[in-house]
């Protein structure tokens, strides 16, 4: 009996990044299930607050170090095989949280969270390259990493419902035992669009865009010749100077409301997650302009040039708004338009239109283990300043690290959009 044609799916390539944000935000769901609960396990349990750094700390550390050789293994591996491996690895680290009791085994568990989940990122650029032509690569990163906003913020309600309903333990094994969930979809739908099945050769057409659908799978890149080029220090530089902006406005935006601007805890509740939904949107946008800037004419480079000069200039206005306002419904605008502003600039999407596939995994992961060391000293830095001085000071440096990002990425990128496929970056 012959089995009939599978029914092809129109705009895949969509449901692909949709399954990517979905990755997204468990990702940062059950990284943020801790800080959610922080409070209550310290009370239930007797951790210090200095015991409860160590844990966090256990978690940047091996974060630092595994985006790096994470981004390596996904171009090894390949997207599928690297998805089902760390989705699984974050998904089972996260459910033992249940049985942890001390800190050097809660500190444990972050650590062996930190390790497998920076290879979202690298993997889901490198998603992105294999389904989507390169005119559409800025829109389709900003889709898959507003994950990260949305994942960070649901997890206060989710987490919190769960841990009231069912006690703080079991919110660990539902929010890991999602990721198990999306690991058997993903396993089921997730191939090359040359083998997906679903896929419509008028789709496949676009998605290739000139490329040979029957090329074989290039090899690695080496890393001599991707350190030898200039496009990969401009993805470092981008995510160096740009990523401690990230983690200044997701670990401390609560605790400026908080200090400078005398919102309460319930008003935190209220309103914190305003500024999340605009990181979401900003990063949406940072590729959704560009991408109606190419339809109308643009060449991809002028296109995106033009939306990060914006988002460049617009920092330094936002940044010395929010530090010189002290009335708290404006200060929360500010900081809305600051994330915004920020996630448009779409630093994470370089690698994509800079460089060959081969090397997107690896530059991703290079770039954001630089970023994450940046962002690990600046903490330091932002917590002896905001104690000793004020928030002011923090504020003006984060006004001009984009702009000072966009004068290098300039340099040494040359155009964005040029991707040699087969040759040095």
């Amino acid at each position: 009996m012959t089995t009939s044609p599978l029914k092809k799916i129109h705009g895949l390539r969509w449901y692909i990044v949709a399954m990517l944000a979905m990755a997204s935000e468990l990702n940062y769901l059950d990284r943020q299930a801790l800080s959610v609960l922080a409070q209550t396990i310290q009370d239930e349990l007797g951790f210090t607050t200095i015991e409860y750094s160590y844990i966090t700390s256990a978690f940047l550390m091996s974060y630092t170090v595994m985006y790096l050789v994470s981004g390596r293994l996904v171009d090894w591996l390949g997207t599928r095989k690297s998805f089902s491996i760390f989705v699984s690895g974050w998904s089972f680290s996260t459910m033992l949280h249940f049985f942890a009791h001390t800190p050097f085994q809660f500190a444990s568990c972050r650590f062996l969270l930190g390790a497998t989940e920076p290879a979202n990122f690298p993997a889901g650029v490198k998603a992105v390259s294999e389904w989507f032509p390169l005119r559409e690569r800025a829109l389709a990163v900003g889709l898959f990493n507003a994950g990260t906003a949305v994942g960070a913020g649901l997890a206060a309600p989710v987490v919190s419902l769960i841990a009231l309903t069912l006690g703080w333990r079991w919110a660990f094994i539902i929010t890991g035992g999602l990721g198990l969930i999306w690991v058997v979809i993903w396993r089921r739908f997730y191939h090359l669009p040359k083998d997906h099945p679903r896929l419509s050769t008028a789709e496949r057409t676009h998605i290739l865009d000139g490329q040979s659908a029957d090329a074989p799978p290039e090899p690695m890149m080496p890393w001599a010749q991707i350190l030898r080029s200039r496009k990969t220090w401009a993805c470092v530089a981008a995510r160096m100077l740009t990523d401690p902006v990230t983690y200044f406005f997701v670990f401390w935006t609560p605790k400026y409301l908080q200090q400078e601007q005398g919102f309460n805890l319930a008003d935190v509740g209220k309103f914190s997650w305003i500024p999340f939904v605009a990181l979401a949107l900003g990063n949406i946008c940072g590729g959704l302009v560009p991408h109606r800037l190419v339809k109308l004419g643009w060449s991809v480079n002028r296109a995106r040039k033009t939306v990060m000069l914006l988002a460049s200039l617009a920092m330094p206005v936002l940044c010395f708004s929010i530090a010189r306002t002290q009335v708290p419904a404006l200060a929360l605008t500010y900081m809305s338009l600051a994330m915004f502003a920020h996630a448009a600039w779409a630093n994470m999407t370089l690698p994509a239109e800079l460089l060959p596939s081969r090397a997107i995994g690896s530059v991703t992961g290079l770039a954001g283990a630089m970023g994450g060391v940046m962002g690990i000293l600046s903490q330091t830095t932002i917590g002896w300043t905001v104690q000793n001085l004020s928030f002011t000071p923090v504020f003006a440096v984060c006004a001009f690290l984009h702009l000072t990002a966009f004068v290098l990425v300039s340099l040494l990128a040359g155009k964005i959009g040029q991707t040699p496929a087969n040759a040095a970056a």
